[in-house]
Parts: C-alpha cells; sequence; structure tokens
C-alpha cells in the first residue's frame, strides 16, 4: 500500500505593518498577502485575511473614526475590538494574518491626541506566543516631499498632507513605540525601493526568524533588525 506523504505545517505568517502615511505600508500588506514565501503557491484566489486599525465603522459617518483615533465615547468599543480580533487570532492560530496599522499606531495618535498612551501589554503578551511580527516602514525625511507629489496624484483630500512635519513627527513616534513593543520588530526603510523588493526583505525576516510557521511553543524571542 502506496504511503502518502507527510505535509509540511502550513504556512501561517503573522505580521503587523506600521508606518506613517507616504510609507507604503497599506501597497506593502496586500503584497504580503499574496506572497508565496507568506501564503504558499497559489493557483487560485481565495479569502485571505487583510484586516486594518483604520476601519472607522464605530460611528454612522463617512470617515468616522477608528481603532486609532477614536474618543471617549468610543473607547470601549474599541478595546472590546482589540480584545474580538486577539481572540480570533488565538483561535485561528494556523492561518495567516496581515495587518495594516494596529495597536503601535493606535498608542501614538492616542498620546498626540493629548488622551495619553494605552496600555497594551496585555495585547502583546497574547500576540507574542502567536508568531506576530511588527513591520515599521519608514522612509529618509527628505523624500517624503517626493512621495506626496506621488499620492497627491490619486488622493481624495490633498490638504491632508500640506504639513509634512506631521508625518516626520508621527515617524518618530512610530519608532519609539516600536522600540517599547516586546513582539520582533523589522525596521523597513522604503525610500527608492519596489514593494516587490520590500516584500521580499519582509519574507527574509520571517524566515530567519522561524516565523514562517507555527511552533506551540512560548514564541519567539525579542529581535530587532535595522
Amino acid at each position: 500500500m502506496a504511503t502518502s506523504t507527510p505535509q509540511p505545517p502550513p504556512l501561517c505568517p503573522k505580521v503587523i505593518v506600521e508606518g506613517t502615511r507616504l510609507t507604503g505600508k497599506t501597497d506593502l500588506a496586500f503584497a504580503l498577502n499574496e506572497h508565496p514565501r507568506l501564503v504558499g503557491d497559489r493557483r487560485y484566489r481565495y479569502h485571505s485575511p487583510l484586516i486594518s486599525g483604520e476601519w472607522s465603522g464605530f460611528t454612522n459617518q463617512a470617515w468616522g473614526v477608528s481603532m486609532l483615533d477614536y474618543g471617549p465615547a468610543e473607547e470601549p468599543a474599541v478595546l472590546e475590538a482589540y480584545r474580538t480580533w486577539v481572540r480570533m487570532f488565538e483561535l485561528q492560530r494556523y492561518y495567516s494574518w496581515i495587518v495594516d496599522r494596529f495597536h503601535l499606531s493606535t498608542q501614538v495618535t492616542q498620546s498626540r491626541m493629548g488622551r495619553g498612551r494605552p496600555d497594551f501589554d496585555w495585547l502583546e503578551e497574547r500576540l507574542r506566543p502567536l508568531g506576530f511580527a511588527v513591520v515599521l516602514c519608514t522612509r529618509a525625511e527628505d523624500s517624503f516631499a517626493a512621495a506626496r507629489e506621488e499620492r497627491l496624484r490619486i488622493s481624495a483630500n490633498p490638504a491632508q498632507y500640506d504639513d509634512l512635519t506631521v508625518f516626520l513627527r508621527e515617524q518618530e513616534e512610530l519608532r519609539a513605540a516600536a522600540a517599547r513593543s516586546a513582539l520582533p520588530v523589522l525596521e523597513l526603510e522604503v525610500t527608492g525601493r519596489s514593494v516587490s523588493d520590500l516584500a521580499e526583505e519582509v519574507a527574509d525576516f520571517l524566515d530567519s526568524s522561524a516565523l514562517l510557521r507555527m511552533t506551540d511553543d512560548e514564541g519567539p524571542p525579542r529581535e530587532r533588525v535595522r
């Protein structure tokens, strides 16, 4: 009787893509969500989760508050959303999850709104054993102006890019938040690089950190790569 070849554990990387605007983080998130080294060689397209902390479904208004810029009235719902997401990650621990902005952006945004930095130690304690890593997209300060010109060609709200110092400050605040994180962090310089090149570097990082497949130990060691 022929015996079947044992299959390796499934690819199930879990990546939180962070970064201020104009760093191409969302384009990278989409690329990672379809990258063969992260999700396998797909012969056809099927549902693959790509979630975002910028979703604005907490109020009945267009472009309302999100998990990043919520106010006191929405705080209970936002924290419940975080608890719901992490529980889903735990239940579906052997699936790939790509997240476009999450708790680090929430901490930075809430702090800049004068509301203090939310404590997400409990969240990272649950994300860490699942193999989550942070990819922080950054760019050289002198490259933001050119990136803005590219964005203005497609933006429906160009006024939000008038003051580039906002993004420079946020980039430094995200660096500080990433440095405090207990999760593995890759700081990814995006200036002058293609999305495919960036995705390959993320895949290399996950591979070298043993984060492409799930293990049932206490999770990967803390690591920061620059």
